[in-house]
């Protein structure tokens, strides 16, 4: 049984930082891409960032490109978010998500795994 479970969420003030953890287990993810998302109170699921399996490739949401940073561990079967210089609009539920697929997707509907979501809440 394939589980992703998010970790790291927790309360901040704005221009602080928070480091998320993603630990999969069930199966490895090592050759697939992993993402994270987010969903703010009342509004829909949004793509935050993916990366490939091999690191060399990631994407970002414009609203936080230049701060936030996706990697993983394939060791590990981890995948991590650094967030850092949050402003009160990433208040939200962060999702850690997987694929069966290799290519890189943005779209939530792609994704086949998700964790149970870790709350990020920035104070302003």
């Amino acid at each position: 049984q394939v589980q992703l479970v998010e970790s790291g969420g927790g309360l901040v003030q704005a221009g602080g930082s928070l480091r998320l953890s993603c630990a999969a287990s069930g199966r490895t993810f090592s050759n697939y891409p992993m993402g994270w998302f987010r969903q703010a109170s009342g509004k829909e699921r949004e793509f935050v960032a993916v990366i490939w399996w091999s690191g060399g490739m990631s994407r970002y949401a414009d609203s936080v490109k230049g701060r936030f940073t996706i990697s993983r561990d394939n060791a590990k079967n981890t995948v991590y978010l650094q967030m850092s210089s949050l402003r009160p609009e990433d208040t939200a539920v962060y999702y850690c998500a997987a694929r069966d697929s290799i290519a890189m997707s943005t779209t939530t509907r792609d994704y086949d795994y998700w964790g149970q979501g870790t709350q990020v809440t920035v104070s302003s």
